[in-house]
């Protein structure tokens, strides 16, 4: 990640500013009190804290009435205060920055705008007509700038750039490693992207991104342990332990979609059988389908309204497909124990047809407790991946600043 010259700087002198302003982000308006107990921090060090942002208009401070709800900045409940003195509630000043993100399909672009509350301002799409590296980079690059000119309008910077992206990638260089949907190999595309657009880029993994949104404005919020798991053109899995979205050594933590649950299974693209991945993507459903019902079937879509048609064979396919997915996601509970595990993902539009099954399966296969995991199902368009680009570089602004390399 590149910083430009007069980049904003987020005043994180230490790590217990982040801290209380995370907490705030995810859960205010707050109270003081509130928010330190949150953090785990003194009054004290609370006070210490909150006078840099105060001072830099990151956060503002009112009376027990100000603060409000999600759309003035506040994105949880607001603490009470206790009886007596009414006390004031911190709340971020979602004004104060913008960011931009970018999610990267094999396809398409979608780009979104947000406040520093990861609030949409803007969003906009465009085609990928070709999945070259340079090629994609130009195309991102405008897109970028189409969203930097609507900025201008505003009084706030934008002060980082967020690109989400499937498969192997490793944040910490700024490194796609390897997505093969679209057949990227080491391209180091913070660098590419931070000079092709002259903002600090802060490039992860599409699922670990929209888990990082989902951990801090949306069904994770408050939650130590929790799992995403996506179904759609691959099925991914983002994990929070102990509060912390895990990557892993190698950046791969959480890769569910190559966990093999039929050794005897179809092959996948990663050289093994039976990956839930190799019965329960989009690919491998469309495949399916068209063996089973010995039709033409050129999309999923296609392959969905089969399905629901009743046409023999089309509906057995996605209730492997289901199984699959419970079991996968069973081995995640089994292992992790996690409090909830979100369902998401663009392949949710043929949910009815293998909801029961997804079920069936993980309670047969979750052991014990594991079983009482809460799952939840969350359809998300991909406006909600480009926002959880953005919030990883809303992530880094807050936890390094613009100067610290690749977040």
């Amino acid at each position: 990640m590149r910083s430009t010259p007069h980049a904003e700087t987020f005043p994180a002198h230490t790590p217990a500013t982040a801290q209380v302003f995370t907490t705030v982000l995810s859960h205010g308006p707050l109270t003081r009190l509130e928010a330190g107990r949150r953090a785990g921090l003194s009054p004290a060090a609370v006070t210490k804290a909150v006078r840099p942002l105060l001072a830099s208009g990151y956060l503002v401070e009112g009376g027990p009435g100000d603060g409000g709800g999600p759309e003035e900045g506040g994105t949880r409940e607001a603490a009470r205060p206790a009886l007596g003195r009414p006390a004031g509630l911190v709340r971020v000043n979602g004004e104060r920055a913008l960011f931009a993100g970018v999610k990267a399909t094999g396809d398409e672009l979608i780009a979104v705008l947000t406040d520093l509350c990861c609030r949409v301002r803007l969003a906009r799409r465009a085609p990928l007509p070709d999945r070259a590296a340079g090629p994609a980079l130009a195309a991102l690059a405008d897109l970028v700038h189409e969203l930097l000119t609507h900025a201008a309008e505003s009084r706030a910077a934008v002060a980082g750039l967020g690109i989400a992206v499937s498969g192997d990638v490793d944040r910490a260089e700024g490194v796609v490693r390897y997505s093969p949907f679209l057949d990227w190999r080491d391209v180091p595309l913070a660098e590419l992207a931070a000079t092709a657009c002259g903002l600090p880029v802060t490039v992860d993994n599409d699922v670990r991104a929209l888990t990082v949104a989902e951990q801090w404005f949306g069904a994770g919020a408050g939650l130590s342990d929790f799992a995403l798991v996506t179904v759609g053109a691959g099925i991914g899995c983002g994990l929070v332990v102990h509060g912390r979205v895990v990557a892993g050594a190698h950046g791969v933590a959480g890769e569910i979609g190559h966990l093999v649950v039929d050794p005897a299974g179809p092959r996948c693209h990663c050289g093994n059988r039976g990956c839930v991945e190799a019965i329960a993507g989009d690919a491998a459903i469309v495949a399916r389908v068209r063996e089973a019902t010995g039709r033409d079937v050129p999309d999923s879509a296609a392959a969905v309204a089969l399905a629901h048609q009743g046409v023999p064979g089309a509906r057995e396919v996605y209730a492997r497909a289901g199984e699959a997915i419970g079991r996968g996601i069973a081995a995640v509970a089994n292992l992790l124990g996690p409090e909830r595990v979100i369902i998401s993902g663009e392949g949710l539009a043929a949910y009815d047809l293998f909801a029961a099954q997804i079920r069936q399966a993980f309670t047969t296969a979750a052991f014990g407790s594991a079983a009482r995991c809460d799952v939840q199902i969350r359809p998300l368009p991909f406006e909600e991946w480009a926002r959880g680009a953005a919030a990883t570089a809303i992530q880094t602004f807050i936890t390094h600043g613009t100067g610290s390399g690749k977040g």
